[in-house]
């Protein structure tokens, strides 16, 4: 017996000490067909006490007969919940259906952010999320939207998914459009596909960071990101270059390195960007950025002291890190109800707009960036 457990009062147990699976029998004068016992009466008590009616009308409701106000049936309903019973089965919100949701992985912290955030959402709306993540040799992407349409999901969120690789086919996802099924892509941007799109403003992303260490008086900035073939690291590389053609920035030279959006992969490309002696870097991911800052301390240069890092996405955890991390911070709460809405609007029949919402992200200035100096290794 548990804790604080009266006999025959289980996790699973009703107010009239009845398995919730198996209906609850209560009434003011006792169980149908038989008295009630104290325990009974006091439970029924509690209830009609915690909602501010009547044990007769507490019993109306558990019973589902009629004469109670939505508003009186909700406040029993809230008591239950207060005080620790299970409502009964025909009593428990239904579900509106199920919805998925596919992201790439769990390793990078982002994407849990989003999925929580997401789920959050979904739950709010009365759907029930089906979490799908994909792990490299792994079920991908397409085996899990076969998964997701057998089990008759009513849209799919997909998030940082094959859509933003211009290396694949988007007629995966016009195959989903044409069969009518709902669709929301979170970061990235596929043309052909008509549906509503949820990204971050990669430009606005780099413009802040470039400034940030410029106005920190650094004058070579190296850029590390992942591969060019992902929608959102082409505007990263685009609004890179631009800032070193705007004339405000006219003394500022930039050095580019692609590498894999991990710490091994900011590891790698920080290497090569302090070897052509860049005093600042500004990095694809915040994953990647905890890479160049140790690529920094291995060469013995301090950060920022030697040399500034700036981050992106803001992941839950990076404020703790060692120094905390200068990072250009993702909206995801917002792009996340964002994504939820455009969904339920489009099963709902409502038909939110097909086109791409741009979210502007934020700089976060932590311990990871300070004024410049002079360059180290230069070859």
């Amino acid at each position: 017996m548990q804790p604080g457990m009266r006999p025959g009062m289980g996790p699973g147990t009703s107010p009239g000490g009845v398995s919730a699976s198996s209906g609850v029998s209560a009434s003011s004068g006792g169980a149908a067909g038989g008295s009630a016992g104290p325990a009974k009466r006091a439970r029924l008590l509690d209830i009609a006490k915690q909602a501010g009616v009547s044990e007769a009308t507490v019993s109306r409701v558990l019973n589902g007969r009629p004469g109670v106000s939505p508003a009186t049936t909700q406040a029993v309903l809230t008591a239950l919940d207060v005080l620790g019973y299970e409502r009964p089965a025909r009593l428990r919100p239904r579900s509106a259906g199920l919805v998925g949701l596919v992201v790439p992985e769990l390793d990078n912290p982002i994407f849990p952010a989003f999925a929580q955030v997401i789920e959050t959402a979904c739950g709010q709306h009365g759907y029930t999320p089906v979490l799908c993540t994909q792990t490299p040799g792994g079920v991908g992407e397409d085996e899990y939207v076969e998964m997701l349409l057998d089990r008759g999901v009513s849209g799919i969120i997909f998030v940082s998914g094959l859509h933003a690789d211009l290396s694949t086919d988007t007629a995966r996802y016009q195959k989903l459009t044409g069969r009518g099924l709902p669709v929301v892509f979170v970061n990235g941007y596929a043309e052909s596909v008509d549906a509503p799109f949820v990204s971050t403003d990669d430009v606005v992303a780099v413009e802040l960071a470039v400034q940030h260490l410029v106005n920190l008086g650094h004058r070579r900035i190296g850029f590390a990101s992942g591969p060019d073939r992902f929608v959102p690291v082409q505007r990263k590389l685009g609004a890179f270059q631009a800032c070193l053609t705007n004339p405000a920035y006219s003394e500022i030279t930039g050095v580019v390195e692609q590498s894999l959006f991990s710490v091994e992969g900011g590891h790698a490309a920080a290497v090569r960007l302090l070897d052509a002696g860049v005093t600042g870097i500004v990095c694809g991911s915040d994953l990647m950025a905890l890479g160049a800052i140790r690529a920094g301390r291995q060469r013995g240069l301090e950060v920022p002291r030697d040399v500034s890092v700036v981050g992106y996405d803001d992941s839950p955890l990076i404020a703790f890190t060692d120094p905390p991390l200068t990072t250009v911070r993702q909206p995801v709460h917002g792009m996340g109800l964002a994504a939820v809405r455009a969904l339920v609007d489009e099963i709902n029949g409502h038909g939110a707009p097909h086109a791409e919402y741009l979210f502007r992200p934020e700089l976060v200035v932590r311990g990871s960036s300070g004024p410049a100096r002079t360059p180290h290794g230069v070859r």
